[in-house]
């Protein structure tokens, strides 16, 4: 099961990489032939916007899983540790009932837009929202995962859930 889920998380960088270098292609393209030619490639600016919103979307899937995320952990360092526990707990659940409500709109607007095509490249817009939908999926096993390790976790590691990458785990 670990090499699926490692093979998923290289799948996300691979997909993040060809993004970024498309967009870069995309861009420089079309500022050369602005400048050159006078014209430009109407696609490229759709689908680099289309690329820019997957890269971002896919980056904070793996931002949650390596726990890399903002966080103010100031206030939970001096909690005792069931109200550590009880906090982190907490928190999990409020970002699993976002990424629910992210999860519901996604589905919504891509089922809305699945006939409705992008004006410069003609493409489904459902391709556009669809991310959204990856995001919640994968970031709600995430969150669902993470829930049972701060729940069975004994109290001595939960250092581990509050600031990962000082206490040398990854």
């Amino acid at each position: 099961m670990s090499r699926i889920v490692h093979a998923y998380f290289t799948l996300l960088k691979a997909v993040i990489v060809i993004c970024l270098v498309a967009m870069v292609v995309m861009v420089f393209s079309n500022v050369v032939m602005r400048f050159i030619f006078n014209s430009g490639i109407p696609v490229s600016e759709e689908l680099s916007r289309w690329c820019f919103v997957w890269l971002t979307f896919l980056g904070a899937i793996l931002v949650l899983h390596d726990r890399s995320h903002l966080g103010v952990d100031v206030v939970l360092q001096a909690l005792p540790s069931a109200a550590r526990r009880a906090c982190l707990i907490v928190a999990n659940l409020l970002m699993l009932y976002a990424t629910w409500l992210i999860l519901v709109g996604s589905i919504e607007q891509t089922s809305l837009n699945m006939g409705a095509s992008a004006p410069a490249s003609g493409l489904s817009q459902a391709w556009f929202f669809g991310v959204g939908v990856v995001f919640a999926a994968s970031t709600g096993l995430i969150l669902l995962y993470q829930l049972y390790q701060v729940c069975t976790a004994p109290a001595a590691e939960l250092d581990k859930f509050i600031s990962p990458h000082e206490s040398g785990a990854e």
